[in-house]
């Protein structure tokens, strides 16, 4: 049970814990932003996009700020994949996060619900393609929003870095900000995340100490291929050697035959 290893521990349901809560809080709070309280009147407006965007960005911002030091407040699947993806979180970890993000959107959608009078609800915030674009530009636009903000997450909480100055959390919420402002919802992001997070890792900021480790493995396994080939390589030099000592000495005997016959046939 390998994959398994660090499941079964109380720091690892704490982090569990700490996801689901996060996930609650935020999913509460900033969808609370979506419901038009203007619905009801005689001029109905329609929601601020300002304000959602506003309140989304720091809503994941104060979430993050929170619990970031105790789950690292992925607050997203799309992080948690490309968690996954650069190695920093096992696969067996990411479905119990994974779990737990949901569970938790579902308890705060659910919450919000039930306190929301029906006139006003609307549509809570569900993500929706727009009639003017098709489901593979809406997925291109998710893709590209999930990228920056999975490197911004990972820009900015790279512990490689000296240069980091003011809040992590701030940044990141304005990342979401932005991403709001700009705009399916699983695979777009999922892809993006994936994307922003294996060009950070491995192309823009890769682990020297995991690159060091992976050209020593490739130089030792190039090197005992290659005295594999030299040893193979002496060998049939050495056979070919002996076949033509052997040959020289046969060719001689011979020669020596015939002189001895020659001299014989003179006498």
């Amino acid at each position: 049970m390998t994959a398994f290893k660090g499941i079964w521990t109380q720091e690892f349901w704490r982090c569990v814990g700490a996801e689901f809560f996060a996930m609650f809080l935020f999913i509460l709070l900033s969808l609370g932003s979506t419901i038009n309280w203007g619905a009801v009147e005689e001029d109905p407006h329609p929601p601020d996009l300002v304000l959602i965007s506003l309140c989304f960005g720091l809503s994941i911002a104060t979430m993050v700020q929170c619990f970031g030091h105790i789950s690292g407040a992925h607050i997203n699947p799309a992080v948690t994949a490309a968690m996954v993806v650069t190695r920093k979180l096992s696969l067996a970890k990411a479905v119990f996060y994974l779990l737990a993000q949901c569970v938790g959107a579902i308890v705060g959608a659910a919450i919000l619900y039930g306190v929301t009078p029906a006139s006003v609800r609307g549509g809570m915030g569900v993500t929706t393609v727009n009639m003017s674009i098709s489901v593979g530009n809406a997925l291109v636009v998710e893709l590209f929003i999930t990228f920056q903000l999975v490197f911004t997450v990972f820009a900015t909480c790279d512990h490689k870095r000296s240069d980091l100055k003011g809040s992590s959390a701030l940044a990141i919420g304005l990342s979401v900000c932005i991403g709001h402002l700009f705009a399916v919802y699983w695979v777009g992001p999922t892809l993006g995340g994936a994307l922003a997070a294996a060009l950070y890792e491995y192309l823009f900021c890769p682990n020297l100490e995991q690159k060091k480790r992976y050209s020593e493995a490739f130089i030792k396994t190039h090197f005992t291929a290659t005295k594999h080939r030299q040893d193979s390589v002496t060998a049939q030099e050495l056979l070919f050697t002996v076949m033509d000592v052997e040959r020289a000495e046969r060719k001689e005997r011979e020669r020596e035959r015939e002189v001895s016959g020659e001299v014989l046939s003179s006498v």
